[in-house]
């Protein structure tokens, strides 16, 4: 595809396809799109077709996207949603506290009073094209801000016909689709990339659970079999400590030039940064420790799902009292090989910390943990197996921020 750099101009972008020459319109939204007032009377739609409106994924059945129904008890005053309608969603997101502004692309379905919905004029207007003009905060963020007037409790007010209020630069009903289109090939690039990191998670996945349950092996430098493997309790082949919080009404203790970490950094990662710093004086006031590059981490307990995750320390660094530093005994067991092995069992290790009630790890509880190894020769062997693996998806993963970064600069650029 062609892609022509023009000068600066109020009315047209910078970045244009060169068979197009007209200036873009300054049009009020009410002459592309039109309130969508049709409602779920007949009951045609049920709770399990009620849809959400995310920033990221755009519009999805609320069940797949939530794993529930937040449906009130009736849903006969829903707005109906057909495939190719807009909604606007009423509620304020970090990105965009104004609201946002999507293409409905998928199946039909209903949303609540607090949406707006409107029908695509498609004689000046193609809806995939405005999806890609609100795709961008800055656009999104522009246009509603001048329109909504925020409650008392943080919600929206404004009419649903007065969204349409405003104007937007649109080009001929041509050049929306010629950008459309281009913009959909990039989008199919980036959902190919995400598949393929997708399958590549997968295969480690299934690969991790074969090697570790003995299921598959490797063979030495001559081909014959590695020793069996051995069976211990991870305390009789770790060091497993604790660290701690300095006094937070103590501001000499804080801001100094020692990383210390909490479990909100623990994400089967290297953490090569930290968030916050304590000082020499804080250190030797709490129970905080200084543990050395290479120490593996495990959050014992905290918000959501970061219970039995684990990292790696990239740097030297001090913890909080939540996080578990395990120490392997460097003649038993390779600390990588560990890392590897414990974030396969994040499932078990977690089902393990909610017995009896008990929603947290200890360090009694991670000393209880069995762990089979083979010997270091046959451990390195899977390491550099996972690392081969871990770098086709970290080059994967760099491949789609990178082409994010290209389709978001190409947006800022193509649009008034």
């Amino acid at each position: 595809m062609s892609i022509k750099k023009h000068h600066s101009s109020d009315k047209v972008p910078s970045i244009r396809f060169p068979e197009f020459k007209a200036d873009w319109e300054h049009t009020k939204l009410s002459e592309l799109l039109s309130e969508a007032k049709k409602r779920n009377e007949d009951l045609k739609y049920g709770k399990n077709e009620v849809l959400s409106v995310s920033g990221e994924l755009g519009i999805v059945n609320q069940i797949e996207h939530l794993g529930r129904s937040y449906a009130g008890a009736s849903v006969h005053n829903y707005h109906v949603v057909e495939t190719g309608d807009i909604v606007y969603t009423k509620s304020p997101l970090k990105a965009n506290p104004f609201g946002i502004i999507k293409l409905n692309k998928g199946k039909a379905g209903i949303v609540s009073t607090l949406y707006a919905v409107y029908k695509v004029n498609n004689k000046t207007c193609f809806g995939p094209w405005l999806d890609y003009y609100f795709s961008l905060d800055a656009n999104t963020n522009r246009y509603l801000r001048p329109l909504v007037k925020k409650g008392a409790k943080n919600d929206m007010k404004i009419n649903n016909a007065y969204v349409l209020y405003d104007r937007i630069f649109a080009p001929s009903l041509p050049e929306q689709k010629r950008i459309a289109a281009f913009f959909t090939v990039v989008d199919k690039k980036i959902a190919e990339l995400k598949q393929k990191k997708a399958l590549l998670e997968q295969y480690k996945k299934g690969v991790m659970q074969k090697l570790f349950s003995q299921e598959l092996r490797f063979k030495d430098e001559n081909g014959k079999e590695f020793p069996k493997w051995e069976k211990k309790k991870l305390g009789e082949v770790a060091i497993i400590s604790s660290g701690g919080t300095p006094s937070r009404t103590k501001p000499e203790y804080w801001n100094g030039d020692i990383p210390w970490v909490s479990t909100s950094l623990i994400n089967f990662n290297v953490i090569l940064n930290a968030e916050e710093f304590i000082t020499a004086k804080g250190l030797s006031n709490s129970s905080a420790k200084i543990y050395p590059k290479g120490t593996l981490l495990m959050a014992m307990y905290g918000q959501g799902q970061t219970r039995g995750k684990v990292a790696m320390l990239g740097i030297d660094a001090t913890t909080n009292q939540a996080c578990a530093a395990i120490i392997p005994d460097s003649n038993k067991l390779d600390t990588v090989f560990l890392f590897q092995n414990l974030a396969s069992r994040y499932d078990e290790i977690r089902n393990i910390s909610n017995s009896g009630g008990q929603q947290n790890l200890s360090g009694e509880l991670l000393k209880g943990i069995s762990i089979e190894f083979p010997s270091k020769p046959e451990q390195f062997k899977i390491v550099n197996f996972f690392d081969t693996i871990d770098d086709k998806i970290e080059r994967t993963e760099n491949q789609i921020q990178q082409t994010q970064a290209w389709k978001k600069g190409l947006l800022q650029n193509m649009f008034v």
